[in-house]
């Protein structure tokens, strides 16, 4: 008797007691835990109160039969693995079984060492289930909205948004600069649509070679070009009723621009040397950290699939615009990393992060995170553990003032004097209009016409 066996629970179903006794005797002799039911309706109540990693049940039983104890089952949405005895007489009716769900069927009168290796096999396989299962529920937790870590104000309006478009079937253009998590936006939006159930298939545009792209995207038959040896599934294919993720779609070729704007008009394909139009239905959201805008004006994207992609857009607040953020996402990360719950971060180390200006957004705060905790001594986030390019920004901005003088120096007029020379940069960068030179600075045209009144700085003002 193995360990393994005594943790399997099994539930054998038959209206004949001779026979349940002797798989009851069987089985247990194995290692197995057995419980026993006379007909299908005593099954399905035992079933709805216990777990069983197998139901062993007869078909031909009276009330209610095999055949039925299988189809409520499913209707109640229960997928355990469920194995039928038959006489060898009503095999079609194991067929019918099998087309509803069943794992396998024996006939009677079976043989011992045969009805051990299916209980072994079809034991293995709700192993296997069970594993993907629990798999399925950490992807749906791990990609759920309430895993997107942020109380700033743009991560909630982001939230929301995403709640709303998520049941939707429209495409999606997500937008934002790199590292800001592009992809684990497309993941969720995936996780909470009617499509979860089928594959998130992601693909980097810019990453595979343009003579293989068609091949890779639409598939190809055999014999298509030297080396198609065999008739090969693309991946749009492939993302069939779920989430095609097309990742740095401004990296796409014009050629392949035609062909995925044709198919997203037509939902069909071809394959590559193929004859026959293959329907499909897919999600696609698409992804960029380029202006597709100037991309168009440029003659580098076309504007009808531009239009195609960018049904809803949604784009990604970089790390910098939500400070108020990064703690958190420093003990999701700490968490994930060690498995502990709270990483204390040393003062100072906070100060210069929350002045850092992250150019790589929520990876390179990832990637910091995982470097503190390898060099770390403590379970505190220091300075000395801290890249030089984020404790060089803070030197630097104390380099604006060089070696403080001992006596007679003005904190007020230094910094309404910096503000001045920031300001009228900003201005003269941006050709003097106010609301670009606002936009530079990130602040909105209303807190920039403020700031130049109070310096005195008017509409003339010579820059």
């Amino acid at each position: 008797m193995s360990a393994e066996n005594s943790a399997s629970r099994i539930l054998v179903v038959d209206d004949e007691n001779s026979l349940r006794d002797l798989l009851t005797i069987l089985l247990q002799r194995e290692g197995y835990q057995v419980d026993q039911a006379a007909d299908g309706a005593v099954a399905f109540a035992m079933v709805q109160e216990n777990h069983y990693d197998l139901v062993i049940s007869d078909i031909q039983m009276p009330r209610v039969t095999g055949i039925e104890l299988l189809r409520q089952l499913r209707d109640q949405n229960n997928d355990v693995t469920v194995m039928m005895i038959t006489a060898f007489s009503s095999t079609e009716e194991a067929v019918e079984a099998m087309k509803l769900g069943a794992y396998d069927y024996i006939t009677k009168p079976f043989k011992n060492d045969e009805i051990r290796l299916v209980i072994k096999n079809a034991l293995e396989r709700e192993q296997l289930q069970q594993e993907n299962r629990q798999l399925k529920r950490q992807l749906g937790q791990r990609f759920s909205f309430q895993s997107l870590i942020g109380k700033s104000p743009a991560m909630s309006k982001l939230i929301s948004l995403m709640e709303r478009i998520a049941p939707s079937q429209a495409n999606v253009l997500i937008t934002g600069e790199s590292g800001t998590g592009k992809e684990l936006v497309a993941q969720a939006l995936h996780v909470n649509s009617d499509r979860k159930k089928h594959p998130f298939v992601p693909i980097n545009c810019g990453a595979i070679p343009e003579n293989l792209l068609e091949s890779e995207l639409f598939g190809h038959e055999k014999g298509a070009f030297t080396g198609a040896d065999k008739r090969k599934e693309g991946l749009f294919e492939s993302a069939d009723n779920g989430t095609l993720f097309l990742d740095e779609i401004g990296e796409l070729p014009m050629g392949m621009q035609v062909k995925l704007l044709r198919v997203l008009q037509e939902r069909e394909f071809r394959r590559v040397g193929g004859t026959t139009n293959i329907p499909l239905n897919i999600r696609v959201v698409a992804a960029t950290n380029q202006n597709l805008s100037e991309m168009i004006k440029d003659g580098g994207f076309r504007e009808d699939l531009f239009y195609r992609l960018n049904v809803v857009s949604i784009e990604l607040p970089p790390l910098r615009s939500r400070p108020d953020d990064i703690p958190l996402l420093i003990n999701k990360f700490y968490q994930r990393l060690t498995g502990r719950e709270e990483y204390q971060i040393e003062k100072r180390a906070l100060e210069l992060l929350l002045n850092y200006d992250w150019p790589g957004n929520v990876r390179e705060l990832e990637n910091l995170v995982e470097r503190c905790v390898v060099l770390g001594e403590s379970d505190e986030l220091k300075i000395d553990c801290l890249p030089e390019q984020v404790k060089n920004k803070n030197r630097n901005l104390c380099g604006l003032i060089g070696d403080l003088p001992d006596e007679d120096f003005d904190l007020e007029n230094w910094l309404e004097d910096l503000e001045r020379t920031v300001l009228l940069q900003a201005l003269e960068k941006s050709g003097g209009v106010r609301k670009k030179a606002a936009e530079l600075l990130g602040i909105n045209f209303r807190s920039i016409r403020y700031r130049l009144g109070k310096l005195g700085i008017g509409d003339d003002e010579k820059i």
